[in-house]
């Protein structure tokens, strides 16, 4: 394991690697109830922003991505759909630790987002029908008739909605953070350029690392 507030004196080539060591210790060890944890931020067109958390579940070193899952026609989907540029941050407080990631996303793969869905216990399956995310809800009640009625529609056999699935985050930047004594923490940056390769993908050029004064 990594020292608290120190990342290896040579940095890296390549920072993924690192960042998925670090996003499996926070499973492993239970750093936080929920160690995946990362908030999205996107912004519109003309540059209003807004953030939220989301779940990062699964992180690909090789090329280098991460993946999370949401409804498309939320407000976060519309945000992507008219501007793919995101930024995320995965923080462990107690553990002292943060990752910065900046770049663009894609759709998943159907495949992908079929099978994560398939794995959603059955009432998560049912409220990504019932649930027009993000939109105005005049009462509670309205919700939970939704959710009765899709339930009786769809029974155990609950297929992914078509308004439902993953993004790939491709990051074109990666911060690294560890805390150090006295506020001399320790922390690099890596830059990269993505050009896109087909509607689902980038080829990725090599990373370019330097050390940031904290």
């Amino acid at each position: 394991m990594l020292r608290k507030g120190f990342l290896p004196s040579k940095l890296p080539a390549d920072p993924m690697p690192l960042v998925a060591e670090w996003l499996a210790q926070a499973r492993e060890q239970k750093i936080q109830p929920n160690p995946d944890s990362m908030v999205v931020a996107t912004s519109t067109p003309d540059g209003q922003p807004s953030a939220r958390v989301v779940l990062c579940k699964k992180l690909v070193p090789d090329p280098g991505y991460a993946v999370f899952f949401t409804n498309y026609q939320s407000r976060k989907g519309a945000e992507l759909a008219a501007n793919p540029r995101v930024a995320a941050v995965l923080h462990w407080d107690t553990w002292a630790r943060q990752v910065r990631l900046e770049g663009r996303v894609v759709l998943s793969p159907a495949a992908e987002s079929d099978e994560y869905f398939a794995s959603r216990a059955l009432d998560s399956r049912i409220g990504a029908w019932a649930s027009l995310q993000s939109q105005p809800l005049e009462s509670r009640t309205t919700l939970l008739k939704r959710v009765a009625t899709e339930a009786a529609r769809f029974g155990t056999h609950v297929p992914r909605p078509p308004h439902w699935g993953g993004y790939r985050l491709w990051p074109d930047t990666v911060e690294l953070w560890m805390e150090g004594p006295f506020r001399v923490h320790d922390r690099a940056r890596w830059t990269r350029q993505l050009d896109p390769a087909g509607s689902e993908s980038f080829r990725p050029g090599p990373w370019l690392a330097t050390r940031l004064y904290p």
